[in-house]
């Protein structure tokens, strides 16, 4: 009878964060598959957990799942977890985790630590939808691209920088969204936790002045706000324009346009008016 593969989250920061689910099945599975052994048994060490564990990273992954799957179908239990949050997100483990699905392998998800979940529920920023876009790319010109296509989008953005190209990122977030809100959460669940909030030429200054930029760092972006509709009756809106020397047809065109008219359903409002 096949194992069970285990997703276990473990802490971004803080040890204490880690759940008694997780540390009970590090305990009983067979072998722990980690993105970096070393970083792994400091946490293991921590909670006296004496079990083998294996290398389950980027530069391993197609090898090493085939591995793990062959150890799984033959009645092995295996916890696959990332140097800090939760498997998959922005780390390894799609690979082993599709392919124990397709050989009949149970999957369970053992929840916990989120960086983008942290920092989104202590930001600020609306939560009702969010779009997270793991790391953003390293080359300039992609990541314009990309914040660019995200300008309009009615949610939260987050995403996660490392701490040398932070300001680099937040140039280009300047560039895309303008003076829109944005967070800076670095360190999360850490000693030196810290959220900094403000346009993204505010941050960029603050991070700017000093000696270095360390840690682990999640930005958060302000979602498009929805422009309020323009309740201003339509003659009057068209009067406005025309003060303000546009010419009378032309400010027609431009109020039907802005509400989804028809230049004669604009006429025709104006010819009511009159009457």
């Amino acid at each position: 009878m096949p194992g069970q593969l285990y997703l276990v989250a473990t802490p971004i920061g803080n040890l204490e964060d880690i759940t008694y689910r997780a540390v009970r099945v590090l305990r009983e599975v067979s072998v722990i598959a980690c993105e970096d052994t070393r970083q792994t048994r400091k946490l293991l060490d921590h909670f006296q957990i004496q079990k083998p564990t294996v290398s389950y990273h980027e530069h391993n992954e197609a090898e090493r799942a085939a591995e793990l799957v062959a150890r799984l179908l033959a009645g092995e239990s295996i916890a696959l977890v990332s140097d800090a949050g939760m498997p998959l997100v922005s780390d390894p483990g799609y690979r082993l985790v599709r392919a124990a699905i397709d050989n009949g392998v149970a999957v369970q998800p053992i929840p916990g630590p989120s960086a983008s979940l942290t920092a989104l529920a202590a930001s600020g920023l609306p939560t009702d939808a969010f779009h997270f876009g793991g790391f953003l790319p390293a080359k300039p010109t992609q990541r314009a691209k990309l914040l660019e296509s995200l300008a309009n989008e009615e949610a939260t953005l987050i995403f996660y920088e490392a701490p040398h190209r932070v300001l680099e990122a937040l140039d280009s977030i300047a560039a895309a969204f303008g003076p829109r809100r944005v967070v800076v959460a670095r360190e999360l669940t850490k000693i030196h936790e810290e959220f900094l909030r403000g346009t993204a030429g505010e941050i960029r200054s603050q991070l700017e002045s000093r000696d270095s930029i360390r840690g682990e760092i999640t930005i958060l972006i302000a979602k498009a706000e929805t422009p309020q509709p323009d309740d201003t009756p339509i003659p009057e809106a068209v009067e406005i324009l025309v003060q303000l020397g546009v010419p009378r047809m032309d400010a027609i065109k431009e109020v039907a346009r802005s509400r989804g008219l028809s230049k004669r359903e604009v006429y025709d409002q104006i010819l009511k008016e009159k009457q």
